[in-house]
Parts: structure tokens; C-alpha cells; sequence
């Protein structure tokens, strides 16, 4: 396990900063389903989470992924600089509002697996 990482992260402004994190950075995959009429809103709501996240203490990057076999499957990859930090995220009230009505949105509850992100 790395005790040290140095990233290059855009901020919200597109500036480019560098930036050193103590510990283990993790990157949170997660897919949501939308429902097949709901995709448009699915995508704007990520987006605006995605927004969210980027203001968040600790947010490193994201990716947004669209599967090229179903319509309605969104995965993100978000990287944040610990655990605790992800933990805070998601107890936030920013959090809260980003992801308001999502629950309407979605053909099944969306599957998410944390990792430790590998620096080479």
C-alpha cells in the first residue's frame, strides 16, 4: 500500500494543480440502471452529483461510462483521497440534495464496489 500519492487534478475552473495525498486514494465504481423512459434525467442528475462531488474536500476525478450494450446502464468512477473522506461525501448534505429523486429514476438499486486505486 502506497502511503503517498501526486495527482494532477482540473479544477472546477479547468485549472490544473498538483496534488500530494497521504495514504491509499480509493476509486468508488458504481452502475446505475435507469428506467428505460428516464434515461435523460438519469444522465442530467448524475451530472449535476458529478458537479457536486467536484466542489467536495477530497474529490480527485470522475468518469462517467456508458455502456455500449444497454442504453440504460451509467457507471461512474469516482477518486477520492481516503475512505473516510468518500464516507463524509455521502453524508453531506450537498450529497443529499445533488442525488434528490434519484430513487425514481432508477429499474434497480445501483451496485457500488470500492478499490484502492494503483499509482504506477
Amino acid at each position: 500500500m502506497r502511503t503517498a500519492s501526486t495527482w494532477r487534478r482540473v479544477i472546477p475552473d479547468h485549472v490544473e494543480v498538483e496534488q500530494t495525498f497521504e495514504g491509499a486514494m480509493i476509486g468508488v465504481l458504481t452502475h446505475h440502471w435507469a428506467k428505460t423512459d428516464k434515461v435523460d434525467e438519469a444522465h442530467k442528475l448524475l451530472d449535476r452529483n458529478g458537479e457536486a462531488q467536484s466542489k467536495a474536500p477530497g474529490f480527485v476525478n470522475r468518469q462517467t461510462l456508458y455502456s455500449q450494450i444497454d442504453p440504460t446502464k451509467i457507471t461512474t468512477l469516482v477518486v477520492w483521497t481516503s475512505n473516510e473522506i468518500y464516507d463524509a461525501w455521502r453524508a453531506s448534505p450537498a450529497r443529499a440534495a445533488a442525488m434528490s429523486g434519484a430513487d425514481a429514476l432508477w429499474s434497480r438499486p445501483p451496485e457500488s464496489e470500492r478499490f484502492e486505486v494503483a499509482r504506477t
